[in-house]
């Protein structure tokens, strides 16, 4: 999470989606930066309303608009199946380099998910309380130049986003019959990263 109090702007970071790139390239601006713990820097929109938007609302005398970015659910699948089967992880509880990736979706979809295959919701991550405000801003990864433009109309600065980061390279396929009970399990996952179109 980034706070931008002068802009009246804070940026939530969902997992796999280019964030510690933006951190990167916005840090030199951010009134606050969340990095650790994990639960705090990937702070979703129920948590900030609930504790952090008025303290920073106070200070930045108005409302603050929030920004955040998300991705195409299979390809976000990817990312996590591809990162947690690095070599650093072999052995390890969170390791998905004993499975394939369909059995990686397979289990993400299943009720009961081992904690290789427990890696959130982006449309939970995105879904605001009842009574509290959404998210202003939602971006596509796969349209990043888009959030780079809205940043720099934002800052008045150009923005480089840095390549850091990156899960291991490895193709990935999924079985047609998977693919669509995914998208049906996840339907609001799909829906959400189609709205966030521009």
């Amino acid at each position: 999470m980034l706070v931008f109090i002068a802009q009246k702007l804070v940026f939530l970071a969902m997992p796999k989606t280019g964030t510690t790139a933006i951190e990167t390239a916005m840090d030199p601006w951010a009134d606050a930066v969340f990095r650790t713990p994990s639960g705090l820097k990937h702070t979703n929109i129920q948590r900030f309303n609930r504790f952090y938007r008025k303290p920073f609302e106070s200070h930045a005398n108005g409302d603050i608009e929030t920004v955040c970015v998300v991705r195409e659910p299979v390809d976000w699948l990817g990312s996590w199946y591809r990162y947690r089967s690095r070599e650093q992880l072999h052995g390890r509880p969170n390791s998905t380099a004993h499975v394939s990736f369909d059995e990686f979706v397979e289990t993400y979809v299943s009720k009961d998910r081992p904690s290789w295959a427990q890696v959130g919701d982006q449309a939970k991550f995105t879904q605001p309380n009842p009574d509290g405000p959404a998210i202003t801003h939602l971006f596509q990864y796969e349209q990043m130049d888009k959030l780079v433009t809205f940043l720099q109309d934002r800052f008045q600065r150009e923005i480089t986003l840095p390549q850091v980061n990156v899960s291991p390279k490895s193709q990935l396929t999924l079985d047609p019959k998977l693919d669509s009970k995914l998208r049906r399990k996840c339907a609001d996952q799909f829906d959400l990263w189609h709205s966030a179109r521009r």
